[in-house]
């Protein structure tokens, strides 16, 4: 199977979109659900459904934003859950929520690069990444380092837009995605420049059986792929390659 990798121009972003994200983080969850017409709700709920059939005892939510996946998956059998983000901005936010409903004991954040976590080999029952592999700078990097902190029978389950296959829902989703999204959500959080760069990246992004051969690239196998509302989103869920003697690299 043909390799795919997936890095962005600019490789020196990181800062910038930790900026960026701390600059919307207070109204994130506002707007948030304009964006998604409260969908994102329903599929958050799908990933939580397919972490918690893994009866996981560890989970690491990467990218985690203002807490909701976190918090969601508080319902599941973990004993911990830790939620991990590189804006300070948003996990302020989480840590608010997370205090408010009395999960501080179950729950904690940490600022930490998805690409460079500070996490041991083998650590973690589930990993959940929801609308957060997209900002990573080197994506096969990034998922190899989840894959490395995963148990050997360890789950990763992603939530990410995609572009529909079908030719007149896909000129509609370009239509909403590339125009009116960034200009609506520019007006409403004064942060123009932030949604266009969440646009850019939701049109530009791999999906499909495109992102499916990135995921297995970088450790993982049994991918399945589950789009969400005709394809405008999609989970992709999979396990960490048992292979006998595998190894695999610390991006540390």
């Amino acid at each position: 199977m043909a390799k795919l990798s997936y890095i962005r121009e600019n490789e020196s972003q990181t800062h910038k979109v930790e900026k960026m994200f701390n600059s919307i983080s207070s109204k994130y969850d506002k707007l948030n659900k304009i964006i998604t017409f409260g969908m994102d709700t329903s599929w958050r709920r799908k990933v939580c459904q397919i972490a918690g059939k893994c009866k996981p005892k560890k989970i690491l939510d990467i990218a985690t934003g203002t807490g909701d996946m976190a918090i969601m998956l508080s319902e599941t059998t973990a004993d911990s859950i830790l939620a991990v983000d590189i804006s300070e901005g948003m996990l302020m936010v989480a840590q608010q929520k997370i205090n408010k409903l009395g999960l501080s004991s179950k729950i904690s954040t940490s600022i930490q690069n998805a690409e460079n976590l500070n996490e041991k080999d083998g650590v973690f029952d589930v990993a959940s990444v929801v609308y957060g592999i997209r900002n990573f700078e080197s994506l096969t990097k990034g998922l190899k380092e989840i894959c490395r902190v995963l148990k050997e029978d360890g789950t990763i389950v992603i939530l990410e837009t995609s572009v529909p296959r079908n030719r007149f829902l896909k000129f509609g989703y370009l239509l909403y995605t590339k125009y009116i999204m960034p200009k609506l959500s520019g007006i409403l959080s004064g942060s123009p420049a932030a949604y266009k760069y969440l646009s850019d990246t939701a049109v530009n992004f791999p999906c499909g059986e495109d992102l499916k051969i990135i995921i297995e690239d970088a450790g993982f196998e049994n991918v399945h792929i589950c789009p969400q509302f005709f394809g405008a989103s999609t989970i992709y869920h999979a396990k960490k390659k048992t292979i006998s003697g595998m190894k695999y690299e610390n991006q540390r």
